[in-house]
C-alpha cells in the first residue's frame, strides 16, 4: 500500500471546466484544443465524449479523454490509475481512501487503447504544443494496448473519488 506524506504529495492537473486529456507525446503538436480552423475544435470532440472514458484519433495514435467531472486528476502508477478528486475534505484522505474506491467500485465501460510510451495529460482547451507550459503531467507508460475503464466510488461518507484504471494484458 502506497503512503503519502501530506498535502502536495501528488502533483494534480486541473481543467477550465472542460475535460481533460491524455494524448501521447509524440502526437502532442496535433492536437489544437479549442484553437482550430475547423467547424468543430478538437476540445468541442473532446467535450463531445459521454461517459467516464472516450478514446478519439490525433495524428496517427489515439488520445484517451477522462469526462463525467472536470475535476482535478493525478495518475497512482503504483494502481495503474487516474484519480478523480471529487470530493474530499483532505488529499491524505482522499488518497488513503484509494486502495478501498478500487476494491468497491462498479466499472462503466471498457475501451481499449493504443499508446506508443509516455502520455501528456492537461486540460483538452490547450493546444499540444502549449501543454507543457501550463497544469500539466507527463505519464511514463510502457507502449502497448491498455484495457480503460472508469468508475465514481466513495470510500468515505464525504469522500468521492472518479477513477480510470489503466490494465495492461499482463495485468
Amino acid at each position: 500500500m502506497a503512503r503519502y506524506a501530506g498535502p502536495g504529495s501528488v502533483e494534480w492537473v486541473e481543467s477550465g471546466g472542460g475535460p481533460l486529456i491524455a494524448i501521447p507525446e509524440v502526437v502532442l503538436p496535433f492536437w489544437t484544443g479549442a484553437d482550430g480552423d475547423e467547424l468543430a475544435s478538437d476540445y468541442d470532440r473532446a467535450c463531445e465524449v459521454e461517459g467516464f472514458v472516450g478514446l478519439l484519433p490525433v495524428g496517427n495514435a489515439t488520445a484517451l479523454v477522462l469526462g463525467e467531472d472536470p475535476a482535478a486528476t493525478s495518475y497512482l502508477p503504483e494502481h495503474g490509475t487516474f484519480v478523480r478528486w471529487s470530493a474530499g475534505d483532505s488529499e491524505r484522505e482522499l488518497l488513503a481512501g484509494v486502495p478501498a474506491a478500487l476494491d468497491s467500485a462498479a466499472w462503466g465501460r471498457e475501451v481499449h487503447w493504443q499508446v506508443p510510451g509516455a502520455v501528456v495529460l492537461f486540460d483538452a482547451a490547450w493546444p499540444g504544443a502549449e501543454a507543457t507550459k501550463t497544469g500539466h503531467l507527463r505519464i511514463p507508460l510502457e507502449p502497448g494496448r491498455y484495457a480503460v475503464r472508469g468508475a465514481h466510488a466513495e470510500p468515505g461518507p464525504e469522500t468521492w473519488i472518479g477513477l480510470v484504471q489503466l490494465r495492461s494484458p499482463g495485468r
